[in-house]
């Protein structure tokens, strides 16, 4: 036990030296929004629309992957490899609801890593991406599961020894959960845990973006959802009943309907409970950058000011006044581009790399 406490302490002092380190690289390089996008809307809009073509044709020759995370369900990755795979660092990205591995900010935190030397691995939430072939299930905002089965398979076949874990939105609830959830245990592998607008209370947010302001978002992600229902239905008979689905207008609606029974939760309300990261924030001992607008339109900010992650010596919180949700969209291009969240996440994870 004695040795266990120390252990314990000399993580917590190598987390403290590390967070305090990016914070000083923070504070030197503070988020400053481009002219034309300072509004919270014009960046998390703007962002989704920023030219990905190069980036695309770029991660065409990426190895595809399938990882079978429980009997009978397989989830796609797209990996890219450095020669002598073994010797690198690698990042492994989540990304956020019904986003896919072709999302713009995907695309551009791959290329990125890798031109810093990183392997990456960016994995499709089961059913997203065009997958929904490989799983007859659906998938719910804290399916850590998947997540813990494709890190456990990059350990053991891959033998890689360096392992950053990035989520975004509600890939970023997704992986802190699972850092939580580790607790004291996390695979010695895993190095940090890196995410960017995380949904870390998935009542919150969903109310949030259920708000009259939010429609345009709310209606694009719900028509999504609905979507998948339909065509889950005929890829698999009897299993999906799309009748009514029509009458459902809001996600509160939907995964009540849905997703709460699909995965065996009590109601929707069990289903948030359960599944946010939020309860279990303080039982992460990975260090862990978290870096989310204070004006971000549709996952609250308010989630991320509980005690239990100011007072996380692993947790570092990063909340520019600007930014949007995954945009963050900078005045200056000095960076390589303007995307400071996902620049300041890499920096993040080389400095990690470096106080192995």
């Amino acid at each position: 036990m004695i040795v266990d406490l120390k252990n314990g302490r000399a993580a917590e002092d190598r987390a403290r030296s590390l967070l305090t380190q990016v914070t000083a690289l923070i504070e030197t390089w503070p988020f400053i929004p481009h002219s034309f996008f300072k509004q919270s809307d014009a960046q998390t809009i703007a962002a989704t629309l920023w030219p990905s073509r190069s980036l695309l044709r770029e991660a065409a020759h990426d190895e595809e992957r399938l990882f079978e995370v429980e009997p009978g369900t397989r989830v796609l990755a797209r990996c890219r490899w450095q020669t002598a795979r073994q010797d690198h660092p690698t990042l492994v990205m989540w990304h956020g609801l019904e986003g896919s591995v072709r999302s713009g900010y995907m695309l551009r935190m791959a290329s990125k890593a890798f031109r810093r030397g990183f392997n990456v691995v960016r994995v499709n939430i089961r059913n997203c991406g065009g997958t929904e072939h490989l799983t007859p299930t659906l998938y719910h905002g804290g399916l850590t599961g998947d997540l813990r089965a494709v890190v456990a398979e990059l350990i053991q076949r891959e033998r890689l020894s360096r392992l950053f874990v990035a989520g975004f939105s509600l890939g970023g609830n997704m992986v802190m959960k699972l850092a939580g959830e580790y607790g004291n245990d996390a695979p010695a592998e895993i190095k940090a845990i890196g995410a960017i607008s995380p949904a870390v209370d998935l009542h919150a947010s969903f109310d949030l973006l259920s708000h009259r302001r939010n429609v345009i978002y709310h209606k694009n992600f719900l028509y999504s959802l609905k979507r998948r229902i339909r065509l889950k239905e005929s890829l698999y008979p009897g299993r999906y009943d799309s009748t009514g689905l029509r009458r459902i207008r809001t996600m509160y609606a939907f995964d009540d309907r849905y997703v709460a029974p699909a995965f065996g939760f009590d109601s929707v309300e069990d289903y948030y409970t359960r599944a946010s990261a939020l309860p279990i924030i303080s039982h992460i001992r990975i260090p862990t950058l978290i870096v989310h607008a204070k004006d971000d339109p549709f996952i609250p900010f308010a989630s991320l000011t509980r005690p239990s992650i100011a007072s996380n010596p692993f947790l570092l919180l990063a909340a520019p006044e600007r930014g949007g949700h995954l945009a963050f969209i900078s005045a200056t291009s000095q960076d390589g581009d303007r995307f400071w969240a996902e620049n300041r996440m890499l920096d993040f994870c080389e400095a990690a790399d470096g106080e192995l």
